[in-house]
């Protein structure tokens, strides 16, 4: 099966939204829609509520509605007591023959008011427990109803954000294939760029090993030089001694031949430049 584009998930997340809309006046239709119910079979003004506040309800207003009902159905319960109360008073005295009740049915009927008590106790417990999840439900549905409406209009903008960032990376890539540095070794990828600098780091340990070993040479080879020179200093100078006799020599007989040699020199080098024009004269004769 091919993957679904974002496109595809975003056209079925709106249609998901569009079909099941969840706000505070759809979830107070039904109760919206009994309420009207009852007030048109009675035909009485249960609360002084206007008809006009279900149409624009809130959640403030639906708290304030509940907290309204609540209060009215204590005095009314209140009220159904006091007056049944007082319907069977008067039909036990006026009835022929009156209705004598006796201390035992007064106990028996006292135990299972307790009884009733007891129970509608443990009832309005139990309500109360359930109302109270039901509103940390309800808020955590809330909560994340509204993150699904904000995550889906960052995906109505993600494919125009998606074409942006396609282009500005086509852009990019032309603008590094045009200052490609001719070092090859400049333009790898990062993996291979990572693996050259610890390639590179090996070498420089091995070259930092390398003079660490030569520089405890050094010392060792200092001596050696120091030795060397001491030998041949007295070397240098039986060399400047001998070439210092060699000149002195030189000149004694030069001085002996009494400028011989430098006649013979010249009469050589005028040999040598008549030479060199007969050969030129003759090449260019022939």
């Amino acid at each position: 099966m091919a993957p679904r584009t974002p496109e595809q998930i975003l056209a079925e997340l709106q249609a998901l939204v569009a079909n099941q809309e969840i706000t505070i006046l759809k979830l107070s239709e039904p109760i919206s829609a009994e309420i009207a119910q009852l007030q048109a079979q009675s035909q009485q003004r249960t609360s002084d509520i206007s008809n006009a506040s279900l149409d624009a309800t809130t959640p403030a207003s639906l708290e304030a509605d509940l907290t309204h009902y609540r209060e009215l159905f204590a005095k009314l319960r209140f009220s159904y007591v006091e007056q049944v109360t007082k319907e069977k008073f008067i039909r036990a005295i006026v009835g022929d023959p009156p209705l004598i009740v006796s201390p035992q049915e007064n106990v028996d009927l006292e135990r299972q008011n307790l009884e009733a008590k007891a129970t509608l106790k443990a009832l309005k417990t139990e309500v109360a427990d359930m109302v109270t999840e039901l509103e940390q439900k309800a808020k955590d549905l809330s909560k994340k109803y509204e993150r699904v409406q904000t995550e889906t209009a960052k995906m109505k903008e993600l494919p125009d954000r998606l074409v942006e960032l396609e282009s500005a990376v086509a852009k990019l890539r032309t603008a590094q294939a045009s200052r490609l540095d001719p070092n090859p070794e400049l333009n790898l990828p990062l993996a291979k760029t990572l693996d050259l600098v610890e390639a590179k780091k090996r070498q420089r340990d091995e070259l930092d090993r390398q003079l660490e070993q030569l520089q405890s040479q050094v010392p060792r080879k200092k001596k050696e030089l120091d030795r060397l020179h001491a030998e041949l200093n007295p070397l240098e100078t039986k060399r400047q001694n001998s070439t210092a006799a060699a000149k002195e020599a030189r000149r004694r007989k030069e001085a002996a031949l009494g400028g011989v040699e430098d006649d013979l020199e010249e009469r050589g080098r005028w040999y040598r430049a008549a030479e060199t024009t007969l050969k030129q004269m003759l090449d260019t004769g022939s």
